[in-house]
């Protein structure tokens, strides 16, 4: 697409500092293994100074209207539009979906900050009767103060916009890690709100090893809230070190989402909708559909055109067209997928499709299928995080729904009917922050986006998303 992989800094209080002098690591392209540029690791200093520019902008932001912080907000989102096909390029590039989903990606990131900048004037409080006359009683909404946001790298676009747009636009100032697999994303929208006119030392973004930045941004006496998208383990690790300071915590974890379709459906309709949706981003989606619990009476014929489909998913480079399913992240996520389906074989589930995987260079893994895999299977308790359609039969509605909460997860659920009775059950019974009924789009910037039991709690996007980014003052005034 003519786009070259840019130079990589760290970017504190407005200062861009290079990787002289810091320790680096190598950025690679997991669709063809090339490194595409050293990314310098911040420093103790390099934190502290981060934490201090975000302390000592932040009265200023505060400060500053809603209005106003929407403005910037907005105009973020407009160069990020104007720019989509560069952002959606180096994207590809370093997380490796195609380059028709980081497209979306930058659109809905764009959306993101542009609903925060009209959400942000909506931080309402309210006016009470007082006791008395001349008593003046309100309750009032402020933002929380500097903010750490540690996110993934599996939407290097979209999981820096729903942090940084949900802290900005409540008022807060922050200090973002994002994934040093996908660091470039995070530093071009850091970039747009700088063009937009984003006042210095409002947003920093840091590198380094995750653990020690986690660490030493969590315990950083300024900062007041964290918010954390990834795995259950790492989450409960630094809600624990949050804990230490009474810190609240914004934590979107892990997730093992269940399907469940009945027999009354168009199966052909929900094949197409489920293929498309499991293999997006090669299954590295926190949200992807993975246990489907499919009617007996449909059972069959909805594996076969599961197979069917999954063996025509184009795979390859997402910079080439055509593309429809790209290369997992990283190395480590072939070496997961290999133990996972070491136990897939030797518990006995029936891979129609896929398993291996595939030859040549990058950090391919085929479109898999797996039927009639026991529930103790590692896949069936673990969340595979790849190219995985686990798909199980059922015959009692009551067992199916206990199946599909079974699990300590609760982030996404889906389920296919055409029975009012089902759809409402489906909507009621079903143990998850976020319920697709007959539809697997469930996040728009509208609506709440986050899960329940070790899936996490409180969310992003939505006026919940700015709800997190603020506390409650009440005033009892004589």
């Amino acid at each position: 697409m003519g786009v070259t992989y840019p130079e990589l800094k760290l970017l504190i209080g407005g200062e861009w500092r290079s990787g002289e002098g810091r320790e680096t690591e190598p950025v690679i392209n997991p669709a063809t293994e090339e490194v595409l540029a050293e990314l310098p690791h911040a420093t103790p200093q390099d934190l502290d100074d981060a934490v201090a520019a975000a302390e000592e902008s932040w009265p200023m932001w505060r400060a500053m209207s809603p209005v106003a912080r929407g403005r910037i907000l907005k105009r973020a989102a407009d160069i990020m539009r104007a720019k989509a096909d560069e952002f959606a390029a180096i994207a590809t590039m370093e997380e490796g979906k195609p380059v028709a989903e980081t497209r979306i990606e930058v659109q809905m990131s764009a959306d993101i900050f542009e609903w925060y900048a009209e959400e942000g004037r909506r931080a309402y409080g309210r006016v009470l009767q007082p006791p008395m006359p001349g008593m003046r009683l309100f309750v009032k909404k402020e933002p929380v103060g500097p903010c750490a946001a540690l996110a993934p790298w599996n939407f290097p676009l979209g999981n820096p916009a729903r942090k940084i747009g949900g802290a900005l636009a409540a008022g807060c100032t922050c200090v973002m890690k994002p994934a040093e697999e996908t660091p470039a994303s995070a530093l071009m929208t850091a970039q747009a709100l700088i063009e937009a006119g984003l006042p210095k030392g409002v947003l920093s973004i840091v590198f380094g090893v995750p653990a020690e930045v986690s660490q030493h941004l969590i315990t950083a006496r300024a900062i007041r809230k964290i918010s954390f998208t990834g795995s259950t383990a790492v989450g409960k690790q630094l809600m624990a070190l949050a804990a230490q300071g009474a810190k609240r915590t914004t934590m979107e974890l892990g997730g093992h989402a269940p399907v469940i379709v009945f027999d009354d459906v168009d199966v052909d309709n929900v094949l197409d909708q489920s293929v498309m949706s499991k293999f997006r981003n090669a299954g590295q989606v926190c949200v992807s559909p993975t246990r489907f619990l499919v009617h007996e009476n449909v059972f069959e014929k909805f594996v076969d055109g599961f197979t069917e489909r999954a063996r025509k998913v184009k795979v390859g480079n997402g910079l080439e067209n055509g593309t429809q399913m790209g290369p997992l992240a990283h190395e480590r996520r072939l070496a997961a997928m290999d133990a996972l389906f070491a136990d897939v074989r030797q518990m006995g589930g029936e891979i129609r499709t896929g398993g291996n995987r595939m030859d040549g260079p990058g950090y391919f893994f085929e479109p898999t299928v797996v039927a009639n895999l026991p529930t103790t299977a590692k896949a069936m308790n673990e969340e595979p995080f790849g190219p995985v359609a686990l798909i199980n039969p059922f015959s009692d509605v009551e067992e199916v729904f206990a199946e599909a909460n079974r699990l300590p997860y609760g982030l996404a659920a889906y389920g296919f009917t055409n029975s009012n009775k089902h759809a409402k059950m489906l909507g009621d019974r079903l143990e998850s922050g976020m319920v697709g009924v007959n539809s697997f789009r469930i996040s728009v910037p509208e609506s709440p986006f986050g899960g329940v039991k070790e899936s996490g709690h409180g969310s992003e996007e939505g006026m919940e998303g700015l709800e997190a980014y603020l506390v409650t003052k009440f005033v009892s005034e004589v």
